[in-house]
C-alpha cells in the first residue's frame, strides 16, 4: 500500500496500522551519519534535528532492522506502519523499514512504451507538447551583454521538449548576487530598463531565428509545436520595463510577441512586492492590477512567480484568467526570503485553474528527487495544476535537470508515481490548457 503525507491523520493511514506500506520523504537523524537504523522522516528536506516540526503528523519515526543508507535526497521506504495513541510519541512509526530504489529497473521498463522512444515519438505520446514553463536556456541573459548564444534547439529535440517559455530578465542591470543572494543594488535610471528590455527581446528573437524555432503567438501555434521543430513563447521575468506605463504592454505584445509576463523579479517595482525583500507597496499595487486586467484582455499569460502571498491573493481576486506560478517548490514553513511557497499559496494559484511549475534547484539531488517534489505539489493541488519550470541557466547552483536532453529521465522517474495520462499533463498538458484559455 502506497501512502502520501497527505494521508497522515486521516482514516486511510490509520486503517493501515500493522500493514506494509510505502512512503517517500527526507531523513533527519540526531547526528547526520551515512547510515542509521533509527531516524525521523519528514515530507520536506531539513538540515538537522532542530528542523523537525512540532506537528506530529509531519514526521514519521523510522525503525529498521539494519542500518539504512540515508544519502542527501529523498528516501523511499517500505515497512510496517504503526499508529500510536501515546501523546509523548510520534503519531506514526515505520517498523522493519527497508530502503526502496528511487526509480526501479522495473518502473523504467514499465514506462518504456512511453519514454524509451525517439524524441518525436515521445512528443506524440505527450500530446505533442512537453513544455518548460520558465527558462533562460541558450545563454540568453549573458548574450544580451555580449556573450554567445548557445544551441538549445538540439537538446530540446533530443529530449522531446516541444516548447519553452524563454524569459528575458527585466531588472538584470540593477541586481546582483554579491551578498550571497540576489538583491537590487541600485535604482534604475529613467528609461534604462525599457531600453534594456528592447535589446533583450531582440536577442531572444535572434536566438529563435538562428535556430529555426518558431515563435508561439496563438493557441494554434502552440498546438503545432513539436519536438522535431521546438518553439518559443516570448516571456519576460519582471515587468520593470513598463516603468508605470501601461501602453508599453501593448507595444511588447505587438512588436515582440510577448505572451507571458512575470510581474516582479528581484526588485519591488511599480506592480508590487517580491518574496525576497521587505514589503514596500504591500502586495499587488493598483497599477499591477491594471496590468493583469490588460494582460487578460490582450491574451498574455500572467506569471506571479517571485510574488509574496499578499500579491498573489490580490492577483487571484483580479484576474479573469488562470494564473501561472512558473518556478518554485513546496515548503510548509518557508524560511525568510525564500522562493518556495506554502500549501495555501499553491492552492490560491490552483483556484484560478492555473498551473505551478516545479524547479530542480540545488537541494534536489537528482531527477528522482525532482519527481518527488512534483508529486508533493500534486498531493496539495491535484495533478491538473502542476508542471515543470526548470529556470535553466537561471539558477545560482546546480540543477537536477541541467539539459533538456535529460527530460526522458524525468519522465521515467515520474512513471513510478503517475499514470501516462497524468505524466502527459505534468510535462506540458496543464500548461497548454492554461495558455489556450489565456490567449483566447
Amino acid at each position: 500500500m502506497r501512502l502520501s503525507w497527505r494521508d497522515l491523520g486521516r482514516p486511510r493511514a490509520d486503517k493501515a496500522h500493522g500493514k506494509t506500506v510505502e512512503i517517500a520523504g527526507f531523513p533527519v537523524a540526531i547526528l547526520p551519519p551515512a547510515t542509521a537504523d533509527h531516524f525521523l522522516m519528514m515530507a520536506e528536506p531539513g538540515c538537522c534535528a532542530g528542523c523537525v516540526p512540532n506537528n506530529p503528523l509531519a514526521v514519521i519515526e523510522v525503525v529498521a532492522d539494519r542500518p539504512l543508507k540515508l544519502g542527501n535526497g529523498t528516501l523511499r521506504l517500505s515497512g510496517i506502519l504503526h499508529a500510536s495513541s501515546d501523546a509523548d510519541a510520534w503519531r506514526y512509526q515505520l517498523h522493519a523499514a527497508e530502503l526502496l530504489p528511487g526509480v526501479s529497473r522495473r518502473a523504467v521498463l514499465a514506462a518504456s512504451s512511453l519514454f524509451c522512444l525517439p524524441a518525436t515519438a515521445l512528443a506524440q505520446q505527450v500530446d505533442g507538447m512537453a513544455a518548460d514553463i520558465h527558462s533562460h536556456a541558450g545563454n540568453l541573459t549573458r548574450a544580451t551583454y555580449g556573450g554567445s548564444l548557445l544551441d538549445v534547439a538540439s537538446p530540446m529535440r533530443s529530449g522531446g521538449l516541444s516548447v519553452m517559455c524563454l524569459a528575458i530578465v527585466a531588472d538584470s542591470p540593477v541586481i546582483s548576487s554579491s551578498s550571497g543572494r540576489i538583491r537590487p543594488n541600485r535604482e534604475p535610471k529613467p528609461g534604462e530598463l525599457y531600453e534594456f528590455s528592447k535589446r533583450s527581446f531582440a536577442k531572444l528573437h535572434e536566438l529563435a531565428r538562428s535556430q529555426s524555432m518558431p515563435i508561439v503567438r496563438t493557441a494554434a501555434d502552440l498546438r503545432a509545436a513539436r519536438a522535431s521543430q521546438p518553439s518559443v513563447i516570448v516571456t519576460s521575468e519582471g515587468a520593470d520595463w513598463l516603468e508605470g506605463r501601461i501602453e508599453r504592454l501593448d507595444e511588447a505584445y505587438q512588436r515582440w510577441q510577448l505572451r507571458q509576463l512575470q510581474l516582479t523579479h528581484y526588485r519591488p517595482n511599480e506592480l508590487g512586492d517580491i518574496q525576497t525583500e521587505p514589503s514596500v507597496p504591500g502586495g499587488l499595487t493598483d497599477f499591477g492590477a491594471e496590468v493583469i486586467r490588460r494582460c487578460n484582455a490582450l491574451g498574455i499569460v500572467v506569471d506571479v512567480a517571485h510574488g509574496p502571498f499578499e500579491l498573489v491573493k490580490r492577483a487571484v481576486a483580479t484576474t479573469a484568467k488562470p494564473l501561472v506560478l512558473s518556478h518554485t517548490a513546496l515548503r510548509n514553513r518557508p524560511s525568510p526570503w525564500t522562493r518556495l511557497i506554502t500549501s495555501d499559496h499553491a492552492r490560491a494559484i490552483a483556484s484560478t485553474r492555473g498551473v505551478i511549475g516545479i524547479w530542480p534547484v540545488a537541494e534536489v539531488a537528482n531527477v528522482s528527487a525532482y519527481a518527488d517534489n512534483i508529486a508533493r505539489m500534486v498531493d496539495v493541488v491535484g495533478v491538473d495544476h502542476v508542471g515543470i519550470g526548470t529556470d535553466q541557466l537561471g539558477l545560482l547552483g546546480p540543477s537536477a535537470l541541467p539539459s533538456y536532453a535529460d527530460l526522458p529521465q524525468l519522465a521515467a522517474a515520474l512513471s513510478s508515481r503517475f499514470k501516462p495520462p497524468e505524466i502527459s499533463k505534468l510535462l506540458g498538458g496543464n500548461y497548454r490548457r492554461v495558455f489556450e484559455i489565456c490567449i483566447a
